[in-house]
């Protein structure tokens, strides 16, 4: 073990898989954040500013200021496939590394996406609920009617590895897939006999719509009241991406007057807030940010960031960069 390896110093937001922590350890110094909470704009500056590496997750703000602060970082290694809580442009023009957790989660975060789609359809969570609480009395012919699946139109919109991953365990239900991406993918039109269409019309065919789009200024609001008239009034919303490319009031509206149907949401527009009238509503399931929790995934996100800061750290690229930074001089390497 190289004496400069064990003088730097790694510091981890919050506790995650210990898997992470051991690797790290058998080269650098490690902090963790032990607490059950996200840490203050003030904290993370604090624990970062004299670090080499930040092992940080979605959950963190990591902005100018804190990039600023942060004198002898060489990475901000982010724990999510996502990356929209860091201000790549600052680390870049600062010569810091940032990197993500892709591959790894895809097909939790669909399988995540199957279950919300069942729950919503099949009005899984009012109806345990209703037996939980002793209403269930005898068989009824009306009671708790949901939507089929099987042979329906399955409206993907971004065919990511997660979109794509969606569409393929549809196979069993002998679905069409409709999808909608910035640019077509004509082998996912052949494994899956997925249909290219423009968003317009994947509203307006879709018996289901899932969102696998990264937060960006042309996401933002994708979905508001204009795209929610122009779906079935018995289609189903589903949202496993980002809460912010939904208009949570106009959903909240859509969702009271029948626009549509239902909806299956792991994230939200304004997390943890959630607009207090989706709460009240009966023909929506409400998750709490859980697409990759298994334990498989949420381990090999955590070997994943620490083998990023690893490498970094020892003057190597990292292996998921997003952004491009030449390592050197510059970071003291």
């Amino acid at each position: 073990m190289a004496s400069k390896d064990v003088k730097k110093k790694v510091f981890i937001t919050r506790a995650i898989p210990s898997i992470a922590v051991d690797k790290l350890k058998e080269h650098f110094q490690v902090e963790v954040n032990e607490e059950d909470r996200s840490l203050t704009k003030k904290e993370i500056i604090d624990k970062s500013k004299d670090a080499d590496g930040v092992l940080c997750l979605l959950t963190d703000n990591i902005d100018e200021e804190v990039i600023k602060s942060c004198n002898n970082v060489k990475i901000f290694s982010n724990y999510a496939v996502g990356f929209n809580n860091i201000d790549v442009k600052a680390a870049s023009s600062k010569g810091i590394v940032v990197t993500n957790t892709p591959g790894v989660l895809t097909d939790t975060t669909a399988e995540l996406a199957w279950a919300l789609l069942f729950s919503a359809a099949r009005c899984i969570v009012s109806a345990d609920k209703y037996t939980r609480e002793g209403k269930f009395k005898e068989w009824a012919p009306k009671l708790y009617l949901g939507q089929e699946i099987t042979g329906k139109n399955l409206g993907i919109i971004g065919a990511g590895r997660i979109g794509q991953a969606l569409g393929n365990k549809s196979a069993g239900f002998n679905m069409k897939i409709l999808y909608h991406n910035r640019t077509r993918d004509l082998n996912f039109e052949k494994e899956c006999n997925a249909e290219w269409v423009t968003l317009e019309e994947l509203l307006k065919q879709s018996d289901f719509v899932s969102v696998h789009v990264p937060l960006t200024t042309e996401t933002r609001h994708l979905l508001g009241e204009k795209e929610f008239k122009q779906m079935k009034n018995t289609a189903i919303l589903i949202n496993t991406a980002r809460g912010p490319v939904i208009d949570e009031k106009a959903l909240v509206k859509a969702l009271k007057e029948g626009e549509i149907w239902s909806a299956g949401l792991d994230v939200y527009e304004n997390e943890p807030k959630i607009e207090e009238e989706l709460m009240k509503l009966d023909n929506v399931v409400l998750l709490p940010h859980i697409g990759s929790a298994t334990v498989e995934t949420r381990n090999k996100m955590a070997a994943m960031a620490a083998e990023n800061i690893i490498e970094v750290l020892q003057g190597r690229p990292a292996i998921n960069p997003v952004n491009n930074v030449n390592l050197g001089e510059k970071n003291g390497l």
